[in-house]
């Protein structure tokens, strides 16, 4: 909850921004922000990698920028709730490969059903847009994939920082060449950087916290509540209001985080009985 919330107040306040500057470019600088920040907390950040770690790190890091970017691109496009929801199919698609029982099943069904309600997004009116949400929705199951692997390497958020700052590099091309507006604006600049601090920095932090210690179809399937969180810091900070539709879909997406979540909590007391250790 900490990390979608994290991540959210930092798209509300991009899409403030995305009046004075291009959403690529703030993208960009939400990715050259928290590398920078996560770099420099981070000690020995650069040291004892070996080559396929390095190139792990590399790889989730040129995903999660790219798929911040064309998450931006499609939030200008459409309501911040209803985006995230329809680039859930992501983590839905990883989680349903990785679904090795019933209730885990159903847990799936209940949440696609709620996606598919607040995904509602007229083809003929936002062609651009819907493009633009499934390629991030396709990056995003990337980010999950990739980042549990680089979480496992216990470098704390050393991968993070050292990937977003490969990612900072290779995306160049996206984001610098309209950034003139943010370096002649102190204001732009803080608040671009401070996108990257609250969205990635702090937001992916947690994740690559948690996923170290759960498996990755459950992270998949947590990640439900982001639209959830989404819909409500875009109603309250953007006056993107939720339908009935969309509320509907909310309730079914919460179900199956609750079924999801119940499935864990009777696996754990299971071990409690027959581990008294």
């Amino acid at each position: 909850m900490l990390s979608a919330v994290a991540q959210y107040v930092g798209a509300a306040i991009a899409v403030v921004l995305f009046d004075e500057v291009e959403p690529q470019t703030v993208a960009w600088f939400r990715i050259v922000g928290a590398g920078g920040a996560l770099l420099l907390f981070t000690r020995g950040w650069h040291r004892g990698w070996t080559r396929n770690q390095l190139f792990g790190v590399a790889a989730f890091g040129v995903a999660t920028a790219l798929m911040n970017i064309f998450f931006y691109l499609a939030i200008n496009r459409i309501d911040l709730g209803k985006g995230v929801t329809i680039e859930f199919i992501g983590p839905i698609a990883v989680a349903a490969v990785s679904t090795r029982s019933t209730r885990n099943g159903l847990a799936l069904l209940f949440a696609v059903a709620g996606v598919a309600i607040l995904g509602g997004v007229e083809l003929d009116d936002n062609v651009v847009g819907l493009v633009y949400i499934l390629i991030a929705s396709a990056l995003w199951a990337a980010y999950i994939v990739i980042g549990s692997r680089v979480a496992q390497v216990d470098r704390g958020v050393a991968g993070l920082g050292l990937g977003l700052a490969i990612g900072a590099v290779v995306t160049i091309p996206f984001g610098a060449p309209w950034s003139g507006p943010v370096w002649l604006s102190p204001t732009l600049l803080g608040l671009c950087l401070l996108v990257g601090v609250f969205s990635n920095a702090i937001g992916y932090g947690i994740d690559q916290f948690t996923m170290r210690r759960i498996p990755i179809r459950r992270f998949s399937l947590l990640l439900a509540l982001l639209p959830v969180t989404a819909s409500l810091v875009g109603w309250i900070a953007l006056d993107q209001r939720p339908g009935g539709i969309d509320l509907l879909g909310i309730a079914l997406v919460l179900v199956g985080v609750l079924i999801q979540e119940r499935d864990v909590i009777e696996r754990v007391e299971a071990t409690v009985r027959t581990d008294p250790g």
